[in-house]
This record gives C-alpha cells, structure tokens and sequence, in this order.
C-alpha cells in the first residue's frame, strides 16, 4: 500500500535556499519530522506489509515515512548514488550495513571480505546518514509492534540494486527503477 502526503507542519529545508541538502541536512530533516507526532500517526500501518507515504523533502531530496509490520525488512539493497538518511519515529529498527564500497557497475557475485558487517540497533530517536551506494537490509525484528521511520536521499533515487547474500557472497538480482515503487 502506498500514498502520498505532504508535510506541511514540517519545515522542509535546513539548507540553504537552492543548495544542495547535505548529509547532516537530511539527517535534521528525517529527525525533525519523526518528531511531527501528528504525521507519524497518520500514516495507515497494514498488519502484512509495509506502508509508505512520500513526503516532501529538503532541496528537492526525496522523503518518505515508511510503517514496518513486525517481522517485516527491506532484503539488501543501495541507493545508487543518492545519499541519505533515516530515523526510526516509533518502535525498533535493525540495520545490518557493509563496511566496504562496492564496484558500482559490472558485476553480478562478489565475494565480502571478513569483517565488513556491520549492525546498528536504531529504537525510537535513533538514526543515521549515510553515503553513496550504503549497501544495508532494515528489518523490524519485533514479533509484536509496528516501527515508524522516515527515511530521505538526495539526489531523488535514481535506481535501487537489490541483492541476495548467502555467507560472504553478495550478488545482484535486481535494479529497480522510479517507475517501480512510486
């Protein structure tokens, strides 16, 4: 399920008039929004998979608030070359992320080196930026409650890869475009 709603109580922008959002500007705006009480209890959450709305973001960056049923993740995937950032608003997220930049083009199987997994615990308040081509999977890993998030990138997302990984071997599956999600 999917909707679109504005977020006209939040201020979009931290940047500067026509500058392009930084890191920590999508990080400010995804963590003033997830203080919006009244838009995160808005979005309609699905007791079988997740919900989103997209938002209006800071400087033409892309936004959107995201309900996660119990149980429920993303599967590995990137952003392609948008940076971004994300917040939890309610409930509890997990992100597993990869310490390592991937080839951008041209491959299809890598084997990840020892040590590159990373693991964040991001409870309500908590969240995090990242750059370009941050390869990670989200999971509400409750059996019980939802999680609110809201969730910006900038350059708008271009492309998202999509990858399976079993043990240290990452391979790309898929590469889903705007027209595929919006």
């Amino acid at each position: 399920m999917s909707a679109s709603l504005s977020s006209s109580s939040v201020s979009p922008s931290a940047a500067a008039p026509g500058a392009t959002p930084t890191q920590a500007d999508l990080l400010d705006f995804v963590r003033r929004t997830a203080a919006d009480a009244e838009l995160i209890a808005s979005l309609p959450l699905d007791p079988e998979g997740r919900t989103w709305v997209r938002l209006d973001g800071p400087a033409g960056s892309e936004a959107w608030l995201i309900g996660w049923p119990p149980g429920s993740g993303t599967g590995w995937h990137d952003h392609a070359e948008s940076v971004g950032a994300f917040l939890t608003a309610t409930g509890e997220l997990k992100e597993y992320s990869l310490a390592t930049r991937l080839p951008t083009d041209g491959w299809k199987t890598l084997e990840l080196s020892e040590g590159v997994d990373r693991e964040r615990r991001l409870p309500a308040g908590k969240g995090r930026s990242f750059g370009r081509d941050h390869v990670h999977v989200v999971l509400n890993e409750s059996a019980e409650h939802h999680a609110v998030s809201v969730h910006a990138y900038y350059p708008p997302l271009p492309r998202i890869r999509r990858y399976s990984r079993t043990g240290q071997v990452l391979r790309l599956e898929q590469v889903e475009r705007p027209e595929d999600w919006q």
